[in-house]
């Protein structure tokens, strides 16, 4: 029983495929680039920047003015193509009833976070919302725990648990000394998770509940 439970959002608290992918189009667009949907689902979880800088073979100008194009569509609209899964609410809730330290880590910018959970009306569920900065150096998972355990005073790192669907999640949790439970609901596969070294997996949404509350 982990007092300390930290959420990653994409993948596992919010299905947000659609946003992320019609954001990235938008900013390939402006290079005349054209990819399928299925061909852009790495840009999901980790850095933004990362990701385009792969896609431009490692062109930091390209991939700052890609990010750039991104924001100009994502801040307006693929910021709410976006959904909860089904049960995230309730379970984010019992778990602030039952006691726990319920915090956000994301990489996303911490705004745009902040932004998403008030528009489903859930920002009042999590203890403290750490993402990461549109510009500065936190911007990796690993930064974000780092940042999030220090807002919540954690002293010891066994009484923690990261909660993600990616091997981001996974490596970024093991970094600073805690475990980490894969979800498999979202947009990383099992494979992915198990060799990243994920502690747990689960399933779906009744599974990460019984796995956080029995």
């Amino acid at each position: 029983m982990k007092q300390y439970l930290f959420f990653d959002l994409d993948g596992t608290v919010t299905d947000s495929k659609q946003g992320i992918i019609r954001s990235v189009q938008h900013a390939l667009t402006y290079f005349n680039i054209a990819r399928a949907d299925e061909d852009l689902l790495y840009f999901i979880g980790p850095p933004l920047r990362d990701s385009f800088s792969k896609l431009f073979d490692g062109d930091a100008a390209k991939a700052e003015l890609a990010v750039k194009k991104y924001r100009e569509y994502y801040s307006v609209k693929g910021i709410f193509e976006n959904a909860l899964y089904d049960g995230i609410a309730d379970l984010l809730a019992d778990l602030r009833a039952a006691g726990r330290v319920v915090s956000l880590a994301t990489s996303k910018p911490e705004p745009f976070a902040l932004r998403i959970l008030e528009h489903f009306g859930i920002a009042g569920v999590f203890d403290h919302v750490a993402g990461a900065e549109l510009t500065g150096p936190r911007n990796s998972k690993t930064s974000v725990l780092r940042y999030a355990c220090g807002l919540c005073n954690v002293a010891d790192m066994e009484s923690c648990l990261m909660v993600g669907d990616r091997e981001y999640d996974v490596l970024g949790a093991h970094a600073v000394g805690m475990p980490c439970a894969g979800v498999l609901y979202g947009y990383g596969s099992r494979g992915e998770l198990e060799q990243a070294g994920a502690d747990s997996l689960c399933a779906d949404v009744p599974a990460l509940r019984q796995l956080l509350l029995a």
